[in-house]
């Protein structure tokens, strides 16, 4: 467990004053999901991928997506080899183990679903043959919400492969300031604290992390109630339930608890339902966004006692 909290520790070193931020997303990549990052632009997004997976020693891959990137761009594609007279599979960016999809709005949605096998398969299949990714694939989204006039915004299918959405925010007064101290190079050094086999080790144990009767009945619950709600005109699908369990399960073993609890639930729970939900009129009327009627939600299903 020092292990996890040396990476931490390493990733705030350069990220400010995003500690429950940068757990979140240590979580993500230990329950094996993928994260959507949606944010305006230089709030350290691309800053945090690449700290990540420097510190995890992870084989990173960025791609900056724009209108004319094409799936072949992604993937990979076949080429004719005259001298063997047989195609040649060239591979792309995205066999490797950290795969950052920069502005992921910004692409065609053929681009975009081109992703979706990779991401909830962990394979790529390209002129009929399917090669499977590395057991360790992490795919971080970003996205500009503020700059959406020309953009193709995520379907629901898509955004419910993202196992959380998260929103970095401006930093604080006082954290402003280190970064300013901090950046005079342009660089910060990290160091890698976990190496690829410890982390597949640590995803093992923490999705056997012990999960009572009551905690899956409260998140069956949870579940249930954005189909009834009247804050929700869409509700979570049954995996939507699952990303909330593997990410209760991932948060209960990085801070150390043996088992979930409901409270180790909550802390995830308006990130893995943020994007898989919809407001009704009435919660728009009413000046609600996503994360108060999920808040309204929370405050309307008791958890099980301890």
């Amino acid at each position: 467990m020092n292990k996890i909290y040396e990476a931490l520790a390493e990733v705030n070193k350069v990220i400010k004053g995003k500690d429950e931020t940068v757990l979140k997303v240590m979580a993500a990549i230990l329950a094996g999901g993928h994260v959507l990052m949606e944010d305006i632009p230089g709030v350290g997004k691309t800053t945090l991928s690449t700290t990540f997976a420097k510190t995890l020693s992870m084989n990173y891959k960025r791609v900056q997506f724009t209108p004319d990137v094409l799936p072949s761009d992604i993937v990979g594609f076949s080429m004719y080899n005259s001298k063997t007279g047989e195609f040649d599979f060239k591979s792309g960016p995205i066999f490797c183990n950290f795969f950052l999809a920069d502005e992921i709005n910004r692409t065609s949605p053929k681009t975009q679903s081109a992703l979706l096998e990779v991401m909830e398969e962990g394979s790529v299949t390209v002129d009929g043959i399917t090669r499977k990714l590395d057991d360790v694939f992490v795919v971080i989204a970003t996205q500009n919400p503020s700059g959406s006039a020309g953009t193709n915004m995520l379907p629901e299918s898509q955004l419910d492969r993202f196992i959380i959405r998260l929103s970095m925010g401006y930093p604080g007064h006082e954290d402003t300031i280190n970064i300013l101290k901090n950046n005079i190079s342009g660089k910060s050094f990290v160091e890698p604290k976990i190496d690829l086999n410890e982390l597949k080790v640590m995803k093992q144990e923490a999705a056997q992390i012990f999960v009572h009767d009551a905690v899956y009945e409260y998140i069956t619950c949870l579940c249930e109630a954005t189909r009834t709600n009247e804050f929700f005109s869409m509700g979570v699908s049954p995996r939507g339930g699952i990303s909330l369990l593997k990410m209760a399960r991932s948060y209960a073993y990085i801070v150390g608890n043996d088992f979930v609890r409901p409270e180790d639930v909550q802390a995830v729970l308006p990130d893995v339902f943020c994007h898989r939900v919809k407001l009704s009129s009435k919660a728009r009327t009413e000046g609600m966004n996503v994360y108060s009627a999920i808040d309204e939600l929370k405050k309307s299903v008791l958890p099980p006692r301890q």
